[in-house]
């Protein structure tokens, strides 16, 4: 049987509010609470980017989105990024190496996408649990996936909103 999985319970600005929450138990959200989900765009060498296939037995089963996860109690969401990258893909980059790129509110959970570098030879590892596939694109390819619908349905209106900035961050590195 898996662990609990505890959350920081935050402010609708990411600021923890000292309760904590497990994940799946009744009462969530609490009143105001959100939790914060940290995602990764990796980002090789030679420019390619890394998306991720949901596994078939997860919600959005099969759709395609970066990888990333819930950060969990007493981490920060650039080291909860740092070890979802680790668990889904394998991929070990520190917190330092990242770049943020913004924060997306959703219903109870604060989205906060960052850029990761890796070198153009890494390997991928995937956690079957978790991935189905990974695959590597051009920013180009990756837009297409996006507009053509073929990313989870929760990617839409994030990368509506991150979309300009995520560019921006790719162009500096």
């Amino acid at each position: 049987m898996a662990a609990a999985e505890w959350w920081d319970v935050t402010d609708a600005d990411g600021v923890p509010t000292g309760a904590t929450f497990e994940r799946g138990a009744p009462g969530w959200p609490p009143t105001g609470g959100f939790h914060v989900v940290a995602t990764v765009c990796v980002r090789r060498d030679d420019g390619m980017l890394l998306l991720t296939q949901r596994s078939a037995t997860k919600d959005c089963p099969l759709d395609w989105e970066f990888p990333g996860g819930s950060v969990l109690a007493g981490e920060t969401s650039i080291e909860g990024a740092a070890r979802e990258l680790r668990e889904e893909t394998g991929i070990a980059v520190s917190a330092e190496s990242m770049a943020f790129v913004g924060r997306f509110a959703e219903e109870n959970a604060l989205i906060d996408l960052y850029v990761a570098p890796a070198a153009s030879d890494v390997e991928v590892e995937v956690d079957p649990v978790e991935v189905a596939s990974a695959e590597w694109l051009t920013v180009d390819e990756v837009e297409a996936r996006w507009r053509g619908g073929l990313m989870a349905p929760p990617w839409e209106a994030r990368l509506d909103a991150l979309w300009a900035p995520l560019r921006t961050v790719l162009a500096g590195r």
